[in-house]
């Protein structure tokens, strides 16, 4: 576990705490073959991110295989729609290129013994019932928006996260609230 809260330190420590961040999962782990080619995309599209013209200060990593992440520091110059969607444009060139799914906002990540599954939100109940997931294990929370949040509660266990307050935590099991 102490592998994955060492991730700090491939964050960019140059950027405000309140810089934008965008994290999009992959379906599936990334051979290292198709991370040195995704990293050349990333670095061209931050050493070329503009917003309204100007330059955005952007930092863009892939983590453990799996995440790309994003991040725009707005302590200089805010980052628009406009912008934002050519990070979009970008990964969605990558899902077509490597054929894998960065888009599944259903598909839930988790540290299980040491690595990283992913389980579709359909199927959390059963896993949890199941004991393959535990109110202590750790999830991936894409949610965050900022360096200060992805620093903090990018990796948190699943009693901290956004599923305890859709689920209702009970001794034994979550309850769905819908």
């Amino acid at each position: 576990m102490n592998d994955f809260l060492n991730f700090k330190q491939y964050i960019s420590t140059d950027f405000n705490e309140n810089s934008k961040v965008w994290i999009y999962q992959c379906n599936r782990l990334l051979t290292i073959t198709e991370v040195l080619n995704i990293e050349p995309y990333l670095n061209e599209f931050v050493a070329t991110w503009k917003s309204h013209g100007a330059p955005v200060k952007g930092f863009a990593n892939i983590l453990f295989g799996q995440f790309i992440v994003f991040m725009a520091d707005e302590s200089m110059n805010a980052v628009g729609g406009c912008s934002t969607d050519t990070s979009v444009r970008l990964v969605k060139q990558i899902e077509q290129e490597f054929a894998v799914d960065f888009f599944n906002r259903q598909n839930l990540g988790f540290i299980i013994k040491d690595k990283i599954q992913v389980i579709p939100l359909q199927q959390f109940n059963y896993a949890f019932e199941n004991g393959f997931i535990t109110k202590e294990t750790y999830f991936f929370n894409n949610v965050v928006t900022s360096k200060k949040e992805l620093l903090k509660n990018w990796i948190i266990p699943v009693e901290k996260s956004w599923l305890s307050t859709k689920y209702k935590l009970t001794q034994e099991t979550f309850t769905s609230l819908n």
